[in-house]
């Protein structure tokens, strides 16, 4: 069994947990997932099964979609509902939709995002989260990130919603590069319309080409491996990897590649390469991918980096 799951995470539950329930589902070791959701958040989370797993290191980098509730009138020191209340109460009642959507506008774009203390990010070797839960406050440089997208949610309801404390929540929707922090950025939304904010519930819906509405749930992982229908469910090695450009191979250069040789590359081949030296998917005549390789263009080689075929 090789391939991809999409999984709707639960809330309450680490992506480890997740992991380790796919790994008892289906019996295999080699289970990982690409790209971790926090306890609280929701939605899709893409593990890799068996000898795909040495596919995740091509789909960390992936943009990510996100559906997520901000709420008005404090922040927080983990800036999401799971910390500690670090600015006094301001009733957010007199925020106003448009107030909002002009304050998204400034959010879109290439910009620089602080990474927050209660994160899994190493400065000089340590984990800013350990640093945090000790008090203490690390200095760290701001990291490039793009908010492609970013709107509210106005289909559903009013857009602003009222609680009994004061606070008011509305829900966005961001498409966003990796290594976007969300939580981040509903603190800094808050910021800007002068009311403190933290994130009040995350739900991931897209990783890439990868949607929520092909996700399955733990339940339907574990009674489809029982029945024996999992991989049915399961994205093939070829189709994780889309996103990459494709290199067809004869028997000829399947047989090359299977060994780690390089392959020389026809002019058509160099064509959708183009400039950049990059990964590509290495596939036979069938579409099975035989392995990732890396365009090296001053020589017009593909050569493999990670052998799929006849590995273990």
């Amino acid at each position: 069994m090789i391939g991809a799951l999409i999984i709707d995470k639960p809330e309450g539950m680490t992506s480890h947990t997740v992991v380790a329930r796919v790994r008892r589902a289906t019996g295999i070791r080699k289970v990982g997932h690409t790209g971790t959701l926090d306890p609280f958040a929701t939605g899709v989370l893409v593990v890799c099964v068996g000898r795909a797993t040495r596919l995740a290191q091509f789909l960390v980098d992936l943009d990510k979609e996100y559906l997520a509730t901000v709420r008005l009138g404090f922040s927080t020191d983990t800036q999401d509902l799971t910390g500690k209340q670090i600015t006094p109460l301001k009733s957010s009642n007199e925020s106003k939709p448009q107030d909002v959507r002009r304050v998204l506008n400034e959010f879109r774009g290439p910009q620089l995002q602080l990474p927050p203390m209660f994160s899994a990010k190493k400065i000089a070797g340590e984990r800013l989260y350990r640093a945090a839960r000790e008090g203490r406050e690390v200095e760290r440089e701001p990291a490039p990130i793009n908010i492609y997208s970013i709107e509210l949610i106005e289909s559903v309801g009013p857009p602003l919603r009222p609680n009994e404390d004061g606070t008011q929540d509305f829900t966005i929707r961001v498409r966003c590069s990796s290594g976007t922090y969300v939580r981040t950025l509903a603190h800094d939304i808050g910021r800007k319309l002068g009311v403190g904010a933290h994130l009040a519930a995350l739900r991931r819906t897209g990783v890439g080409s990868f949607d929520i509405s092909g996700a399955i749930t733990l339940d339907e992982v574990a009674s489809r491996a029982n029945e024996g229908t999992l991989e049915e469910v399961m994205i093939e090695p070829a189709d994780m990897l889309a996103h990459k450009p494709l290199v067809r191979l004869d028997a000829g250069r399947v047989r090359r590649v299977m060994n780690g040789q390089a392959i020389e590359l026809t002019a058509s081949e160099i064509e959708v390469l183009g400039m950049e030296e990059r990964p590509a998917r290495m596939c036979d005549e069938g579409g099975a991918l035989v392995a990732v390789g890396w365009y090296e263009k001053n020589r017009k080689m593909m050569r493999p980096r990670v052998v799929m075929a006849g590995s273990e």
